[in-house]
This record gives structure tokens, C-alpha cells and sequence, in this order.
């Protein structure tokens, strides 16, 4: 083995060169005084992503009338620190009662210990430099809380969800401002539905699947009906046949219904997710043979058309 003072220096100093750009690289990343942060969420159908930095108070005042506090109020805001804070959403929303397109934005504000200036404006990278009212998609008023619990770091979040309602709070020291968010989920969720039908009209899973939605909705069950029996003619399973079983059933149809509910216990055999549909299957099956007609009045009826004809 070569001895190290053996080694040429040419060698040596390429070897030293190259520790010091792999160390340098290694180096370059240090802790941010406004660390990066990212919060998602999905609302029914839309996705939302807010992508921004969160500057910490480290003592100071966040809002206030004068250059004593990070942020003056009536100024813009960036909406947090660094670059812009992107607000994206996949499907168009009511914000505020206000109309926003979906699409990729940037998120600013203007404080005001009243009633705030909340900003989507269309230039993404939009920061206090770079702002342009002219590029603005939508402004809304939101009423802050001024006297809330104390943020350190600037903070968003989504809260009160349901399936076509959210909040989106932006929160720092003792302000909270609530922005409600509104989505179409069900005209979303229908042209969803007849893009995939659309797109795969042949795929046995895709049409029970748009079958149930409508089923789930109890609307356009004829529509249903149609997906389902599609289903079924190019793959039948008991999922597609206890979902025809409970469109009959809710059109009334408790004489076709009962029949295909037996025969979904009876195709369930051996699938493995059949043991958490039985107990729903027998339970339907045991209350639609109420309402199925009695003997005699099926006897009635059958008289009744003789005697017409």
C-alpha cells in the first residue's frame, strides 16, 4: 500500500477539492427563520393546497398601526414570509359568497383590525413587490378575531368540514381570520361520474360505481338502473346485483328486488369483503318481503284482467 506522503499532490489536491464541494453542498441547507410549510385537504370532490412560510413573532407585534409591528395594518401582505403563499383548488368554489375559479393563485391580505382584505390574485408568485391589483380573481372582507389565543408562528388550517363546506383560518399572535369556503360536490361529483362512464364505458366497476352514487343520492335512478344492468351483463358480481336489488326496491319494484337480493347472498359466497354487506343484504331482504303483494291480491289482479278481456 502506497504510503499517504507518497501520494502525488496533484492527486492529494483534486482529492481536497472535491471534499470541500461535496461538504460545501452538504452545508448550503440551514434552518430558515420563516421554515416552509404545506397544508392540504380535500372538500367532497376539490382538493385544496395552501404552500407558504411561517414567520415566528420572536417577541415582536404581528399587526398594528405603525412600524413597530412586523405587519402595518392597511398594508398588503404576502400572507406569510419568503416567497408567495399558493393557494390551489381543483374544482371553482364560493368563497366568502363570492365566485373563484379553479386554478393555482396567490394568497395576500390586507390587515385591518376590523375586517380584512383577503386577495386570490392570479399572478402565483405575487408577493408585496410584485403585487398587482389588476391581476386580482377575487377579494373578499372577512371580520378577524383580534383578541384570539396567541400564534407564534403563522399558521393555516382547514376546519368545519363537511362534504361541500370548510374554514380556512390564518391565524398569528392574537388574530384569527375564518375564510369559508363553498363547493358544488354533487355537479362536481356527476361530471366526475359521466367523464369516467365516458372514458371507460365498458368497465364493469366504473358503471356500479356511478350506479351507486346515483343510488346514494336517490336521483336519476332510471339513469342508475341503465349503469347497473350494463354492469351486470359484463361482469356479475353480488356488489352490481345488491345494487340493482336496491334501485328496484327504492322505485317500488319489491318483486324484482327480493329475488336479485337472494341472489347477491348467494354470489357473496367466498369474496371477501361479502361480511360486511351480509348483515345489510338480510336485513333489506327480511323488510322488502313485507311489502312484496299477497297471494290473493295477486290472484285479484290476475281475475280482474280476465274479466276485462
Amino acid at each position: 500500500m502506497t504510503p499517504f506522503f507518497d501520494i502525488p499532490k496533484k492527486t492529494t489536491l483534486t482529492a481536497l477539492l472535491l471534499g470541500t464541494v461535496v461538504f460545501a453542498a452538504q452545508a448550503q441547507r440551514t434552518p430558515s427563520p420563516s421554515p416552509a410549510a404545506q397544508v392540504k385537504q380535500t372538500v367532497g370532490v376539490t382538493d385544496l393546497t395552501v404552500t407558504y412560510s411561517r414567520p415566528m413573532l420572536r417577541g415582536r407585534k404581528a399587526f398594528g398601526p405603525d412600524s413597530t409591528s412586523v405587519r402595518k395594518f392597511g398594508e398588503v401582505w404576502r400572507t406569510g414570509a419568503n416567497g408567495a403563499t399558493v393557494f390551489e383548488l381543483s374544482t371553482d368554489a364560493v368563497v366568502e359568497g363570492q365566485m373563484l375559479p379553479a386554478g393555482k393563485y396567490s394568497l395576500l391580505s390586507i390587515p385591518d383590525p376590523s375586517a380584512w382584505t383577503v386577495i386570490f390574485n392570479k399572478n402565483a408568485s405575487a408577493s408585496e413587490q410584485t403585487y398587482s391589483q389588476g391581476d386580482d380573481a377575487l377579494r373578499v372582507k372577512v371580520t378577524p378575531m383580534m383578541n384570539g389565543p396567541k400564534t407564534d408562528a403563522f399558521l393555516v388550517w382547514f376546519s368545519n368540514l363537511t362534504d361541500s363546506t370548510a374554514t380556512m383560518n390564518l391565524a398569528w399572535d392574537t388574530a384569527l381570520v375564518p375564510v369559508k369556503l363553498a363547493f358544488n360536490t354533487s355537479a362536481n361529483t356527476e361530471k366526475n361520474i359521466a367523464e369516467a362512464v365516458a372514458a371507460k364505458p365498458d368497465d364493469a366497476n366504473v358503471l356500479a360505481s356511478a350506479a351507486n352514487y346515483n343510488l346514494s343520492k336517490g336521483k336519476n335512478l332510471n339513469q342508475a338502473l341503465e349503469w347497473v344492468n350494463k354492469s351486470i351483463g359484463i361482469k356479475e358480481t353480488f356488489r352490481n346485483v345488491w345494487t340493482k336489488a336496491q334501485i328496484l326496491a327504492k322505485l317500488g319494484n319489491f318483486t324484482e328486488a327480493v329475488p336479485l337480493a337472494q341472489k347477491a347472498l348467494a354470489l357473496g359466497q367466498g369474496d371477501s369483503v361479502f361480511p360486511f354487506f351480509k348483515g345489510g343484504i338480510e336485513s333489506s331482504l327480511k323488510e322488502w318481503q313485507t311489502k312484496l303483494p299477497s297471494l290473493d291480491a295477486v290472484k285479484g289482479k290476475v281475475m280482474g284482467k280476465k274479466k276485462k278481456s
